[in-house]
């Protein structure tokens, strides 16, 4: 009887592992960046990020197409942001000179969810002192919630009869590929280097 339950227990166990590689490989099949992925996305990766049209830093309106022309990663914040966003953008470049290093060109965006105060002018002070590659977008407030919303991004201004408010917002940064879309998003913990080494992975497994 010890035989018959161990055969069975053994049965089990193989018909588990078998299982779990049946699921590892077909979810690798189904994601061709599964062994790069690290977050997991309710809806998939095609819940996140479309079209949208916005202002660049030069005045000129343009659309996704226009911007993400190649690999890039999309971060939402403000210029008047006292902390968060300028370390999240630093960090953000910092990643993309090291991916530059290994031989990925990669571009950063910075989109503004606070239209009222971020001019074209304002985006251009402000990316050009970040990186010479990095894209500043601004728009109406209609603009602005449309891109918010294709990321699924949160932003809420605070009290605006004071001009120094600030604006509670997400702060995920995307990775997105002209050809494929969303890939990947990072949290602030994030360092620029695992940041590289992940894209990375995403960029040579194409």
């Amino acid at each position: 009887m010890l035989k018959v339950y161990a055969g069975i227990a053994v049965a089990a166990v193989a018909a588990l592992v078998g299982g779990s590689a049946w699921y590892v490989l077909q979810r690798q099949s189904a994601d061709p960046y599964a062994q790069c992925r690290q977050s997991a996305i309710a809806g998939g990766p095609g819940a996140i990020g479309g079209p949208f049209t916005l202002v660049d830093h030069t005045g000129r309106t343009v659309t996704d197409k226009d911007v993400i022309t190649k690999p890039s990663l999309v971060y939402f914040g403000y210029t008047f942001c006292p902390d968060v966003c300028p370390l999240d953008n630093t960090r953000n470049v910092e990643a993309v000179d090291i991916l530059e290093e290994m031989g990925h060109e990669v571009t950063p965006i910075f989109i503004s969810i606070d239209p009222d105060r971020d001019t074209p002018e304002v985006m251009a002070s402000y990316v050009e002192t970040l990186h010479p590659r990095m894209i500043g977008l601004t728009g109406t407030p209609e603009q602005t919630q449309a891109a918010s919303k294709a990321y699924r991004t949160y932003y809420k201004a605070q009290d605006k009869s004071d001009e120094y408010y600030l604006v509670d917002h997400s702060t995920f940064t995307y990775l997105v590929d002209p050809e494929k879309g969303f890939l990947e998003f990072f949290k602030r913990e994030t360092t620029p280097e695992e940041m590289a080494e992940q894209v990375s992975c995403f960029l040579e497994a194409k």
